[in-house]
């Protein structure tokens, strides 16, 4: 099968972000006087922060006043770390400049807040390599909904079933699918095995490395 889009998700798949967002939110947490819980930071992976805050507010009601309060604490912590704690994930880089160099259509679809996509893209120096970039804050429902992946699509003028999504998180993954695209999903090894997939998608691989290198032999784009 050939594409004629990549719609990549960003944290834990372009950028290694998934350890320092639990970092952030022990730090936050804890200094309100609570144990974070591994089962509630396992339901927040993948999901909108807005989404999350206002689960985080129920569980936690001393964190913040509410939960735009909680996000945004959470977000400027994230802004305000120093730049070397964000790293792209191993072969991130090579594919984005792979799909740049072919003029391959392509965007973000990110559960992060339009601030942190355009500051994650710019510490990694890909403003120019991944012109479009969307935030699911701007969609009516976060992932596992397609909304956020099917807006992306709309936006770059390419059908959702000739879309292929990239993805790390099992929300992000059944929303992918949900959009009526084939999604290949690299395990985010820090929340997530390629076991935790099996049922809900056949297409798991282990590195970015490994997709790139599907992508150079089988030439699946149009």
């Amino acid at each position: 099968m050939t594409f004629k889009a990549i719609i990549f998700d960003m944290d834990g798949l372009l950028v290694d972000s998934e350890p320092v967002w639990h970092e952030v939110e022990i730090e936050l947490i804890e200094s309100a006087g609570y144990s974070y819980s591994k089962e509630l930071r396992d339901m927040g992976v993948g999901m909108r922060v807005d989404e999350f805050a206002a689960i985080l507010q129920r569980h936690y009601p001393k964190l913040g006043e509410s939960p735009e309060a909680i996000e945004a604490a959470i977000t400027e912590r994230m802004l305000n770390l120093p730049p070397g704690r964000i790293k792209a994930m191993p072969g991130a880089d090579e594919l984005v400049k792979y799909a740049a160099e072919l003029g391959i259509p392509r965007a973000i679809a990110s559960s992060s807040s339009q601030r942190i996509i355009e500051h994650f893209v710019g510490l990694m120096s890909w403003d120019e390599l991944i012109p479009q970039r969307y935030s699911a804050e701007f969609v009516q429902r976060g992932k596992p909904a397609p909304d956020i992946y099917l807006h992306a699509a709309r936006q770059i003028g390419i059908a959702p079933e000739c879309c292929l999504a990239l993805e790390d998180s099992r929300l992000g993954t059944q929303a992918a699918l949900a959009a009526n695209m084939t999604c290949y999903t690299v395990p985010d090894l820090s929340h997530s095995s390629v076991s935790d997939f099996a049922d809900v998608n056949d297409k798991v691989y282990l590195s970015l490395q490994e997709i790139l290198g599907e992508f150079k032999e089988k030439r699946i784009f149009a």
